[in-house]
């Protein structure tokens, strides 16, 4: 592996801390909290992981090219 390919999983990996971060929210207690629903958590952040995710794949899929 070169070293693109390491700077590419790098970013990927900080992409999926962050959206685990977004998804993380006040501490639940007994009482009802619609923030739970709020698009941070339920739209934005699975999708900041997916897309660390795929660029995971992507930094360990890539070949550069030959010179």
């Amino acid at each position: 592996m070169s070293k693109i390919n390491y700077i590419l999983i790098a970013i990927a990996v900080a992409l999926i801390t962050l959206g685990f971060v977004l998804m993380t929210g006040s501490p639940s207690t007994m009482e009802f909290n619609p923030d739970i629903f709020s698009f941070r958590r339920i739209t934005l952040a699975p999708i900041v992981c997916f897309i660390g995710f795929l660029m995971v794949i992507a930094g360990i899929m890539y070949k550069p090219k030959q010179k």
